[in-house]
């Protein structure tokens, strides 16, 4: 086990359903989820802010409780704080990461979209800006897709900062990316801090095509970590839009989608659902249509390894997704 210094108690309402929402492609006018541009019929500030509210009231709605930012998504935290301040929803539990910042201004088609920067400076610069942004301090906070290379997570000044956080009272860890997300987090695990690891959450990509996490995800678990996975619907691959966007769903999950009645979605996010170790699973909706469907994955059961001819190598998931086009 891990010491840690925010405790085992983990920070989502057990009464809560286990789906939270992202705002990855809702706070920006650009990203790689397939079809993004169609979904957004106007991608101006006040239009984009205006889609982003209509899906938060819709998961608000249906009971979701955990809603996930990051500097990076474009005013994806403006938007997040601005729509809890309005709606006076103060049983939000938010989530934001630090480390990537945005400088597409706003541009679909800009060359470059976010810089990575894991540096002290960086997190000086973005906490106070993310308490801004959402009004208040983030229930979750996380370097955002920390890898090996990247150093963070042999840092002093980095990891000084976020023991600092994680003493009063923020829960602080990491979201990983990339074939060696196992190894990221095994490390993390490791961290420590004056003899405590001041980590304590991590958020990793885990969906039907990749599933490389899962076994260190487990281990967090067991440590008393929060786990958080994204990309359940591999940025839109596991969806109707099917691996290329033209609609060629794997036929094994389009098999089980019909068998439950549910949208292929849907039934990829059943699936993460199923692991014991998830706590909190995010859908990346993009429209209210969107949500509505993959909501239905709360009321399907699929069995935990489910589906397992669709799995492929991590280091074949990663290329491909590094291929996908911003739109």
């Amino acid at each position: 086990m891990t010491s840690s210094l925010s405790g085992s108690v983990r920070p989502f309402d057990p009464a809560s359903p286990r789906l939270g929402v992202g705002l990855a492609a809702l706070g920006r006018p650009g990203y790689i989820n397939l079809g993004h541009a169609g979904d957004l019929p106007d991608r101006s500030v006040g239009g984009m802010q205006a889609q982003a509210w209509a899906v938060l009231d819709g998961a608000y709605a249906a009971g979701v409780r955990y809603f996930d930012a990051a500097r990076s998504y474009g005013r994806a935290e403006e938007f997040l704080g601005g729509w809890v301040q309005a709606r006076g929803h103060r049983d939000a539990v938010l989530g934001s990461k630090w480390g990537y910042t945005y400088v597409a201004d706003w541009q679909p088609d800009a060359p470059v979209h976010e810089v990575k920067t894991h540096d002290r400076a960086t997190l000086d610069r973005q906490w106070p800006q993310t308490l801004a942004a959402l009004g208040g301090s983030p229930a979750l906070y996380l370097i955002h897709s920390a890898t090996l290379e990247s150093g963070v997570l042999d840092n002093p000044a980095v990891l000084s900062r976020l023991a600092e956080l994680a003493a009063g009272g923020v829960r602080v860890g990491l979201s990983t990316s990339g074939p060696a997300q196992a190894d990221t987090i095994r490390r993390a695990l490791d961290v420590r801090v004056d003899g405590v690891n001041p980590l304590s959450a991590v958020q990793a990509t885990w969906n039907l095509l990749d599933r490389s996490a899962g076994a260190a995800l487990a281990d967090a678990h067991a440590a008393g970590w929060a786990t958080v996975v994204k990309e359940g619907v591999a940025n839109g691959r596991l969806s109707a839009r099917g691996l290329s966007g033209r609609g060629d769903v794997p036929a094994p999950l389009a098999a089980l989608a019909a068998e439950l009645g549910i949208t292929p979605d849907a039934a990829a996010l059943a699936a993460v659902l199923a692991q014991p170790w998830a706590d909190m699973v995010l859908s990346g909706a993009g429209t209210t249509d969107q949500l509505a469907q993959n909501l239905a994955a709360l009321r399907v059961q699929v069995p935990a390894d489910a589906l397992p001819e669709l799995t492929v190598d991590a280091r074949t998931y990663w290329q491909e997704r590094a291929a996908l086009p911003w739109n």
